[in-house]
């Protein structure tokens, strides 16, 4: 059995295509480290004489496929009664290097120098035969894309093992310049022909392009009515005549079920049980709509009507205020229209009603609808424009809305508390260049939100306000296996003033506030933790000294939120020395606060840094995170009022408090679990 798989000496060419170019193969951690291989455990791969013997001939033509033509390759193998252990030392010599690369053909056509400098294959690389073939098809891409479907590149080179030079000629053979004649369509059965033809981004008399050929694909796939989709040029040759320059683009599908049925169900820290279904109906009555129907339930287990006591168990996280009690739902009916006016715009109204929490921070109850309009939805940065309208109410504990806005009359709060009607419009931009939206390893994201509120749209004293917020993230691959990422997050929020206790206030409903802190935040911190926070006694007479401070028998803590914000992270993604493909370990910084604009000074000396370790597992659901942040500073300053149980009244009973942090290191580790990156 192999136990050991080894490579030495390879520089141009990491470990892992090695492994992968060869039969010999190792056999799984779980057979192969001392530690665990006594449990009998994992695959098992064994030696092949005349494939180790090949194995040597493949690394071989690898490499000088790779432009090492001088390459050698050695073999130790050492042997025990039952195990195999394989090394290959590798000699790579000097590289033939690409000394010379023209392009000849497609003078005219293409700016051939800008061309030269954006090509996989560059003069001073090593000549590496796959990079000509991805250069060559490069090329071919944007002569068809350019109205030449019949475009072809042939290869041809020179190299001198002797001088390590080669002598590189793409021939550009273009053909005729081509427009779309016509566009057949076939498969249909009960999906209207006009909606696949308004979903195409070809038409008779376009300048052909193969780009706008893979996009109709990716659009006709996205209704999710069909099983499979190819959109193709109809003729493999160009016409004989020298006066036709149209081609026939054939569209061939297989239509899929019209319905679809999801459920599900889950278990969160801050949710409790969780579960969901819906149902969606496909080109729902023609068009190309999509109409779906669907149900959401959280906090089961200690929500009325169902508590079951998990509060005092598996959900902890709920036990304290505000409203742990409170059952959050949220019903829902979206009907969604592709090519809205053009291919490239999408648009969607839906209906809903909800009942949902921010742990203790607030609980909204509305119903509504809205209504939005996705702008160019296929391009590289699409634009949302939505219209929202709900009628509800959002609560929050007492002394968040004594502390922040000065209201501490019951009457008062009760108004801000009232059912009333909330309406914005809502602008939102998305760039998103990264490879992969789960564990994504290079490339940018951007979202840029803008929200008014106003009378002028719907809305009603005193939700009255503007908000902006942006986030921007950029992840830089090192090496194979290990990203540096970093993001920002900032926003503010420009309230209007209202009239409360005969005075005038800047208020934001609870819900709409910026709130920071947890798992996908300043991970030193529990979720919406960092920041201003009230707190709360009921009872001034029962206390006790610690760290110098006196700790109230019944004290509950309540973020209030800001109308600032500012997050920064920092994150280095490393393979774990141990299960390699399956677990990294990630060392981050992560630096926040959030401000109350007026009321305190916005100062970057009350920004928190809390650095931290981590490990991320792969499963099918993304990676698996478990995260341990430093946190060494002292809870947030803020006021300490006295409730009377029995009349609700509230003094404030402190203006300034709050309690140290712990003296010892392990009390100040913050343990975060999550799945899926932080960002």
């Amino acid at each position: 059995m192999v136990r050991g798989l080894k490579f030495e000496g390879n520089r141009a060419l990491d470990q892992e295509l090695l492994a992968a170019a060869v039969a010999t193969t190792n056999s799984s951690a779980w057979a192969t480290k001392v530690y665990l291989r006594w449990l009998g455990l994992g695959e098992k791969r064994y030696f092949d004489e005349v494939e180790f013997r090949r194995d040597v001939v493949r690394l071989i033509l690898l490499y000088r496929q790779s432009g090492y033509m001088n390459v050698v390759v050695d073999t130790v193998v050492r042997r025990t009664a039952r195990d195999v252990y394989v090394t290959f030392r590798i000699h790579e010599g000097e590289p033939v290097r690409v000394a010379r690369l023209d392009i000849t053909g497609a003078e005219g056509l293409l700016n051939v120098e800008a061309l030269k400098r954006e090509l996989p294959l560059r003069v001073g690389d090593p000549f590496n035969r796959f990079l000509l073939l991805a250069s060559a098809d490069t090329v071919a891409t944007r002569l068809r894309n350019r109205g030449y479907p019949y475009a072809e590149v042939l290869r041809n080179f020179d190299s001198d093992a002797g001088t390590l030079e080669a002598r590189v000629t793409l021939e550009v053979l273009p053909g005729p310049r081509m427009r779309i004649g016509e566009v057949a369509i076939e498969g249909l059965q009960e999906i209207d022909t006009g909606t696949v033809r308004r979903m195409l981004s070809v038409a008779p008399g376009n300048v052909y392009r193969q780009r706008d050929l893979f996009q109709s694909q990716r659009d006709l796939y996205g209704m999710d009515v069909f099983r499979s989709v190819q959109v193709l040029l109809a003729d493999s040759l160009p016409p004989a005549g020298p006066g036709d320059t149209t081609v026939r683009v054939l569209v061939r599908v297989v239509e899929g079920p019209r319905h679809r049925i999801r459920v599900g169900a889950g278990y969160g820290s801050l949710d409790c049980i969780r579960t969901q279904a819906a149902w969606s109906a496909y080109d729902f009555l023609g068009g190309g709509r999509a109409l779906t129907v669907s149900g959401r339930l959280s906090k089961l287990g200690v929500g009325v009507p169902t508590t079951w006591g998990l509060e005092r168990g598996v959900c902890r996280e709920l036990k304290e205020p505000p409203n742990p009690d409170s059952l959050n739902y949220n019903l829902g009916a979206t009907l969604e229209q592709p090519a809205f006016l053009s291919p490239g715009h999408r648009a969607s109204v839906g209906v809903f009603a909800e009942r949902r929490s921010e742990i203790q921070a607030y609980t909204r109850t509305a119903i509504g609808f809205n209504a939005g309009v996705t702008f160019n939805a296929r391009r590289a940065m699409p634009l949302t424009v939505s219209w929202g309208y709900s009628l509800g109410r959002t609560s929050a504990q007492a002394a968040v809305y004594c502390s922040v806005f000065s209201v501490c009359d019951s009457l008062d709060q009760r108004f801000l508390s009232d059912r009333r009607a909330f309406a914005a419009v809502t602008l939102t931009a998305v760039r998103d260049r990264v490879d992969s939206p789960l564990d994504p390893t290079r490339g940018s994201t951007l979202t840029a939100t803008l929200m008014y509120a106003s009378r002028a749209v719907g809305s009603v004293r005193p939700y009255e306000f503007n908000r902006a917020e942006v986030e921007f993230a950029r992840y830089y691959p090192i090496g194979r296996h290990s990203v540096f990422a970093w993001r920002m997050r900032a926003g503010t929020i420009l309230p209007q003033r209202i009239t409360l206790s005969g005075q005038a206030r800047r208020f934001v409903p609870p819900d709409q506030r910026f709130y920071a802190g947890g798992p996908n935040s300043v991970r030193g911190y529990g979720r919406n933790e960092l920041g201003p926070r009230v707190y709360e006694t009921t009872d001034t007479a029962t206390f006790e000294i610690r760290n110098g401070d006196t700790v109230y028998a019944d004290l509950r803590t309540a973020p209030t939120g800001g109308n600032s914000v500012f997050v920064l992270n920092a994150e280095l993604r490393l393979p774990s020395p141990i299960f390699r493909e399956r677990m990294r370990i990630g060392a981050f910084v992560d630096v926040g606060q959030v401000w109350e604009r007026e009321s305190e000074l916005v100062s970057f000396e009350r920004v928190r840094i809390t650095p931290g370790v981590g490990l991320r597992f792969a499963t099918p659901l993304g990676p698996v995170r478990l995260d341990a942040a430093y946190n060494g500073y002292d809870d947030e300053v803020g006021p300490l009022y006295f409730r009377d149980d029995r009349t609700g009244d509230l003094r404030l009973y402190r203006a300034a408090y709050r309690t140290k942090a712990p003296r010892e290191f392990l009390k100040r580790i913050e343990l975060q679990f999550a799945v899926g990156q932080a960002f």
